[in-house]
């Protein structure tokens, strides 16, 4: 009995064995890797476009067209290649691939891109029309109209007419016989002048 149990043990003793062994290459053979497996990127080809590192800007606004009344549709950082395809007639804007957006393709002001190669001219997309057009409430804007009310202007009344008196020529006046008063006064002067002089001479 005792040998048999010996025996029984033993080949449990082996079997265990292989069975760890076993186990152990089969791990070793479909063990899946615990890092990060790199993955292979493509670099563009052809004409590059390179995000300008001294702008102040910490991204770069990428429009559905070549002007600022187009959509922003993604952004590009500072240092980013992409693929450039094309430019404006006078150069101001670039056309770069973009995926993920309708037709691939996006613009950049040229001043924030520098661009590696010549790259031809492309047609620009229409300008896009607003969906919906302004229209001014009548009654809101006349709460802003302010009518001015007329100022009545002074009336002018004309001053009366200014009377100016009129001198007549002043003529000298004589007696009868012709002689003039200033000379009688005068004549009439000398006369008293000496008889006031003889009764002052008298009372010495």
């Amino acid at each position: 009995m005792k040998k048999k149990l010996l025996v029984f043990t033993g080949i449990l003793v082996i079997g265990l064995f292989f069975h760890s062994v076993v186990d152990s290459q089969a791990r070793g053979v479909y063990q899946i890797p615990t890092v990060a497996i790199p993955t292979v990127t493509g670099t563009p080809t052809g004409p590059v476009a390179l995000v300008r590192r001294d702008t102040d800007q910490d991204q770069v606004n990428v429009r559905s067209g070549p002007s600022v009344r187009y959509d922003i549709i993604g952004v590009l950082i500072p240092g980013q290649e992409v693929p450039a395809l094309g430019r404006t007639p006078g150069g101001d804007w670039i056309q770069v691939s973009y995926p993920g957006v309708p037709g691939s393709v996006g613009w950049v002001y040229s001043p924030l891109l520098e661009v590696k190669d010549s790259i031809p001219i492309v047609e620009p997309p229409p300008t896009p029309t607003p969906q919906t057009t302004p229209t001014i409430d009548p009654t809101l804007a006349a709460q802003f109209i302010v009518e001015e009310q007329p100022t009545r202007l002074p009336t002018f009344t004309a001053p009366p007419p200014l009377a100016i008196p009129t001198y007549s020529n002043r003529t000298t006046q004589t007696l009868r016989g012709g002689i003039p008063m200033g000379i009688v006064i005068i004549g009439l002067a000398v006369v008293g002048f000496f008889g006031t002089l003889i009764s002052f001479l008298r009372g010495r």
